[in-house]
């Protein structure tokens, strides 16, 4: 590796390999190397992200929406009530100041509806033509719910398990994507940006071991790091259970995009002991981020390496790999 490329930043393999060989190299942290989507210090979870989509505004959301709701999630996944958030705005000489007060106005509200508090922040203005209009830092700090404090992790899964996804997929990914309208395609594909912790915040009594949001490098990523992460286990789903919308489903025919490595940002992926499977997934459709959950797999033995393996439509079984290169760059 030589020189860093648009590929470092999809989430997949070869970020993986940039976090290992040089993050984990320099910064070598326990927290870091668990790879977890925040820190746990004590009763709490400390999260940061950094938002650099384009175009700053699509259907269902804009960068503001997202930097709320993306770092608000990354900590709601870990168990945490999301408390407190952090802002840094890097703007671009010459952005209209209208768009800044859409872009605050959308995470105010957003704030608002988590019950998230924007404690501090920073603003910093560089020339025009360095920044692409304005990229946002997002810091957070929230407090664990889950009974017995930070139980949830990949090294709680066992085999049996199972597996849950809390709604379609790809939607932000092909939202975000349309709205560049490099195609000039014309779609009702609206991104699924919300936040999750209204959601998990229900499931709180439940043998959850592990959860995570499939953002970047979709539900295969997350599926193969489950897999790498878990002891040694292997994975099972099935692709009639996987919900995809028809609308992303078409466009993804169309241009050859698989909907497993799309990026989404208001769904959750859930593991749970088998016996309470049935009764989370059904507080899980009782939720409107849940409506359309769907149990779509097992943590199993006799897949060496970590493997995770779908049964296609077809009767067949293929393996999933994680995502190589960048699909979509700037996403999110």
């Amino acid at each position: 590796m030589a020189k860093i490329e648009l590929a470092h930043g999809g989430g997949g393999r070869q970020t993986q390999e940039l976090i290992s060989r040089f993050f984990h190299h320099y910064l070598d942290d326990p927290e870091i190397r668990k790879l977890d989507d925040g820190a746990v210090i004590g009763d709490q979870v400390f999260s940061t992200d950094s938002y650099v989509v384009k175009p700053l505004f699509f259907p269902g959301g804009d960068i503001g929406k997202l930097a709320v709701c993306g770092t608000a999630n990354d900590l709601a996944v870990m168990g945490a009530e999301p408390q407190f958030l952090s802002l840094g705005f890097i703007i671009e000489a010459g952005f209209d100041v209208a768009d800044l007060g859409r872009i605050l106005c959308s995470i105010r509200a957003a704030a608002r509806r988590i019950g998230v508090r924007i404690v501090t922040g920073d603003t910093k203005v560089v020339e025009k033509g360095k920044a692409d209009g304005l990229f946002i830092n997002s810091s957070g700090i929230g407090r664990i719910r889950f009974p017995g404090g930070n139980r949830l992790g990949m090294d709680r899964m066992s085999e049996g398990d199972r597996i849950i996804v809390s709604g379609p997929l790809g939607c932000h990914g092909i939202a975000v994507w349309l709205a560049r309208n490099e195609f000039r395609l014309q779609s009702r594909v609206v991104s699924d940006v919300a936040p999750l912790w209204p959601l998990i915040r229900s499931l709180l009594d439940f043998p959850i071991t592990f959860m995570r949001d499939p953002t970047r490098g979709g539900l295969a990523q997350v599926l193969n790091e489950m897999a790498s992460g878990g002891r040694h286990i292997g994975i099972e789903i099935d692709e009639r259970q996987i919900p995809v919308s028809a609308a992303v489903r078409t466009v993804c025919d169309m241009l050859g995009f698989d909907p497993l490595v799309l990026a989404n940002e208001g769904r959750v992926v859930v593991v749970v002991a088998d016996a309470a499977a049935e009764a989370v997934l059904q507080t899980m459709r009782r939720h409107p981020l849940g409506r359309q959950a769907r149990l779509i797999g097992r943590i199993v033995r006799g897949h060496p390496g970590g493997r995770v393996a779908l049964r296609t439509t077809l009767g067949t079984e293929r393996i999933i790999m994680p995502p190589v290169g960048e699909l979509l760059p700037r996403i999110c």
